[in-house]
C-alpha cells in the first residue's frame, strides 16, 4: 500500500538494500531546499472550499494536520485543518461561520493521508464527524520503527532539513479569532516538509525491509482512531495513588474531583487548569491522615482563580467529609475472562521480556514497539494466542523465541 504513494526519487532506491540507516546517505528532496512555504491559502469564508476540493480531485494522497483547542476549553474542538495538496498549502478555518467542512471530510475519507502523530487527530476527527481514514502514512510511526530517539515533528525537521520550529505554536489558542499571521505560518510549516520527510523515512524503512511493519502499524492506528476518545465513566475520579485510600480520603477525593470537573465545565477550561491531580490527591491524603477541613483549605493554592474558587472547593470538601465511603461507586471487578498470573507464568513473563529486549536491542528500536507490558502478560498466560495479541510483524519476531516454545 505505502509504496504506491512514493515519489520517483524514492522509488528508484527501493531495490537497494543498504546495511542500515547510516549506510545510505540521506538525500534531501528538492522541496526541502525551500525551508518554509512562500504561500498558503486561508479558507474561512462560506463557499471558499471550491479551490481545495478542485485540487483534491487531482490527487490520490493528501498531507494533513489538524489543530485543536484542548489546551483552552473544556470540550475539545477541531479548529484548523492544514492540507498540502499537489504542492499547494490550504489552511481551513473549521470554526468559520457558514464554511461547512462536511464535503471536505467526505473527500478526505477517500484519500491516502500522510500525517505525523496521527493518533490524536484520527480520534478527534472520528468524534467530530465519524471520520475514518482510508489509509495513512504516519511519519512518527515510521521514525519509531527506524529507532529514532527523537520522533517529534520539530526534532525531525531540524535533523533532516535544518528547520527550527517555533514551539510556541504547540501551546497556542487555536480557537481565538482572527488567527495571527505568525500562527498561520506555523500551521503551514507542519505539512510543508511532510512529502520530503515521508520519502526520506520510506527509503530507510525499505533498506531495512520494514515497510510492511509500518503498513501494519498504520492500519492498527486507523482502527484505534475509530474508537475515538474514551468516554467518561463513574470511576474516572480514581486517579493516581487513590488505590491506597481506605477511609474518608476516598469520598473526599470523589467530591473534590467532581468539583474540579463541574468547575472546569462551568468556566470552560480544561480540568488541569483548575488544579492538577497532585493537589486533589494531597487533599484526599490530608483528610485520610485526620487533618481538619480548615487546615486542609489553608494549605490549598488555586493560583489566579483562588479567591473565586476556594469557597466552592470548601463546599465540596465538606461534602466529602460527610459522605460514607461505602456509598461510593464500587471499584470495577476483575474481568471474568482474566486472572492473575501464577508463579510459573510470572517466570515466563520475565523470560519473554528478556527475549523481547534482546530482539529490540538487535533491531535498535524501542522494546515496547514489539510488545508492551499488557501484551507480554497475555502471552505469558496464553502463549498460543500470539497471533491474536500482536500484529503479524511483532508476532513473527517473537514466535521462535525460547520463552514461547512449548515445554
Amino acid at each position: 500500500m505505502i509504496s504506491r504513494f512514493l515519489s520517483p526519487t524514492v522509488r528508484r532506491f527501493l531495490g537497494v538494500k543498504p546495511a542500515g540507516p547510516a549506510a545510505a546517505p540521506r538525500e534531501v528532496p528538492r522541496q526541502a531546499q525551500t525551508a518554509r512555504p512562500a504561500h498558503y491559502t486561508l479558507l474561512d469564508q462560506p463557499g471558499s472550499l471550491s479551490p481545495l476540493l478542485a485540487a483534491l480531485g487531482r490527487v490520490d494522497e493528501v498531507f494533513l494536520d489538524t489543530e485543536a483547542d484542548n489546551m483552552y476549553h473544556y470540550k475539545t474542538r477541531v479548529c484548523l485543518f492544514q492540507l498540502l495538496v499537489d504542492g499547494e498549502i490550504f489552511l481551513v478555518d473549521v470554526l468559520a461561520p457558514g464554511l461547512g467542512v462536511e464535503p471536505l471530510l467526505a473527500v478526505l475519507a477517500r484519500k491516502h493521508l500522510v500525517m505525523h502523530g496521527s493518533d490524536f487527530d484520527l480520534r478527534l476527527l472520528h468524534d467530530f464527524c465519524g471520520f475514518r481514514a482510508k489509509s495513512i502514512f504516519d511519519t512518527m510511526l515510521a521514525a519509531q520503527l527506524l529507532g529514532r530517539q527523537r520522533i517529534g515533528l520539530a526534532a525531525l525537521l531540524h535533523e533532516h532539513f535544518g528547520v527550527t520550529v517555533d514551539k510556541s505554536g504547540q501551546k497556542a489558542n487555536w480557537s481565538q479569532r482572527p488567527i495571527t499571521p505568525k500562527l498561520l505560518a506555523y500551521a503551514a510549516l507542519d505539512v510543508w516538509h511532510l512529502p520530503a520527510l515521508r520519502d526520506l523515512l520510506t527509503r530507510e524503512l525499505a533498506g531495512l525491509d520494514r515497510l510492511d511493519w509500518l503498513d501494519q502499524q498504520c492500519t492498527a492506528q486507523i482502527e484505534a482512531g475509530t474508537q475515538g476518545f474514551a468516554p467518561a465513566t463513574e470511576h474516572d475520579w480514581r486517579i493516581g495513588r487513590s488505590e491506597r485510600l481506605r477511609g474518608v480520603g476516598l469520598p473526599v477525593l470523589h467530591s473534590v474531583w467532581h468539583w474540579r470537573e463541574t468547575t472546569a465545565e462551568r468556566i470552560d477550561t480544561p480540568p488541569f487548569k483548575v488544579c492538577n491531580n497532585d493537589l486533589l490527591l494531597d487533599i484526599a491524603y490530608a483528610a485520610e491522615d485526620g487533618q481538619s477541613e480548615a487546615v486542609i483549605l489553608a494549605q490549598v493554592n488555586l493560583g489566579k482563580r483562588h479567591d473565586r474558587l476556594i469557597s466552592t472547593l470548601a463546599t465540596a470538601l465538606h461534602a466529602g467529609f460527610e459522605t460514607d465511603p461505602q456509598s461510593l461507586p464500587k471499584r470495577p471487578g476483575r474481568d471474568a475472562g482474566r486472572r492473575s498470573l501464577a508463579q510459573a507464568e510470572l517466570a515466563r513473563l520475565d523470560r519473554i521480556k528478556e527475549d523481547r529486549d534482546l530482539i529490540a536491542t538487535k533491531l535498535a528500536i524501542e522494546a515496547t514497539l514489539i510488545a508492551n507490558r499488557g501484551q507480554l502478560s497475555q502471552l505469558a498466560l496464553t502463549p498460543g494466542a500470539i497471533d491474536e495479541v500482536l500484529l503479524p510483524w511483532q508476532a513473527d519476531l517473537l514466535r521462535a523465541v525460547p520463552s514461547l516454545q512449548p515445554v
